[in-house]
């Protein structure tokens, strides 16, 4: 069973807490056991990690790639600021895709720009917690090719 890293950046362990009118009243402990039910659904191990700060966010990516198939990332706010971490999604040896709970470009203008982008195969923003669901099935095609 290979293993696929989710990452969540900044702010995202409020999840169900921090505007919920935004983010949906889903704990980030709730949605991490359901993604952990998807994964094995889907045929993968997974390996969580909610970090603050850039700099460890950077280092878990970097370790990921040595040991997990793919990534799938919510950067958070840093996705509108980070190179950084845009470099470290580059560097991923495995597909990358870049999660977003919120419609971002429905949001204040200073949200519009995403940084990180560029460096996932794909994003996906708007749908709320399902968005993830939707990465993981995206990974599994995406693996399979």
């Amino acid at each position: 069973m290979s293993d696929i890293a989710v990452f969540n950046g900044p702010n995202l362990a409020s999840l169900g807490i921090r505007e919920p009118a935004i983010y949906g009243n889903t704990s980030s402990v709730e949605l991490e056991s359901k993604l952990k039910q998807w994964c094995v659904q889907a045929g993968f191990g997974v390996v969580f990690g909610q970090y603050d700060s850039e700099g460890q966010l950077v280092a878990a990516v970097n370790k990921a790639s040595l040991n997990c198939e793919a990534l799938i990332i919510n950067p958070g706010g840093l996705s509108h600021t980070s190179v950084a971490v845009l470099d470290a999604m580059r560097a991923f040896k495995g597909p990358v895709v870049e999660i977003h709970i919120s419609q971002i470009h429905t949001r204040e203008p200073y949200r519009h720009r995403m940084l990180t982008a560029g460096g996932a195969g794909v994003v996906v923003s708007g749908a709320g917690i399902y968005g993830y669901f939707s990465a993981i099935d995206i990974v599994r095609e995406l693996l399979r090719r």
